[in-house]
């Protein structure tokens, strides 16, 4: 097999985050979401790169696999989907403002943030300090009322130390730490239906 030795040291990390992850602070996630379930708020996600397109899977499961027959339902939506909004947004008020503006037009005191991203709002390349937009889309949101819950990687990052809830994923290679952000969201997502499943005759006032 000529790639064993890297199939296996990847795997190895897998299964090393798998056991390192925090329990607690993922289901901390799960009943924040079960709370905005319970209290008709939205949800919405954000992601940069890989992390957009996690924040678009999360926001579709998180409206399919969520919807209970005779429950109500838990809207929830991608900042990243609508291309000509975002592409039009970039153009006119710059890719710092892209979520936040957004947020202007749709978020309601209360409503549920989740920002995905490998560092957390740490660190910098030739384009300047990384996912800026996800920090300040967090701040519009806590200065609001509302509730973050972050995914990130390595230690953590900013988001760490300014989000509700952060789930980090505690390693430090970017496909790790991508790929099991969306283990976490599938875990969170169907955990998710299963509660609300269980609360039959639930109602929201």
């Amino acid at each position: 097999m000529k790639n064993g030795a890297y199939i296996d040291r990847f795997l190895q990390g897998v299964e090393e985050i798998a056991r390192k992850v925090s329990r607690e602070d993922i289901d901390r996630a799960i009943e924040t979401l079960y709370q905005a379930w319970k209290d008709g708020r939205t949800v919405f996600t954000a992601g940069n790169g890989g992390s957009a397109g996690t924040a678009t899977h999360l926001a579709a499961d998180l409206n399919k696999m969520t919807a209970i027959p005779g429950q109500p339902r838990l809207r929830a939506m991608s900042l990243v989907d609508n291309i000509p909004l975002v592409s039009a947004l970039v153009n006119d008020d710059g890719w710092d403002n892209v979520y936040t503006e957004q947020l202007a037009t749709f978020y309601r005191p209360g409503d549920v943030l989740v920002t995905i991203s490998v560092h957390g709002g740490t660190g910098r390349d030739k384009a300047g300090a990384w996912s800026q937009n996800l920090m300040k889309a967090i701040a519009y949101v806590k200065e609001r009322g509302g509730t973050t819950i972050g995914l990130a990687g390595f230690d953590g990052g900013a988001m760490r130390e300014v989000c509700d809830v952060c789930v980090v994923v505690p390693y430090d290679t970017t496909p790790h730490v991508e790929g099991f952000h969306v283990v976490l969201h599938h875990l969170i997502a169907f955990c998710l239906a299963e509660r609300i499943a269980g609360g039959a005759g639930l109602s929201r006032q």
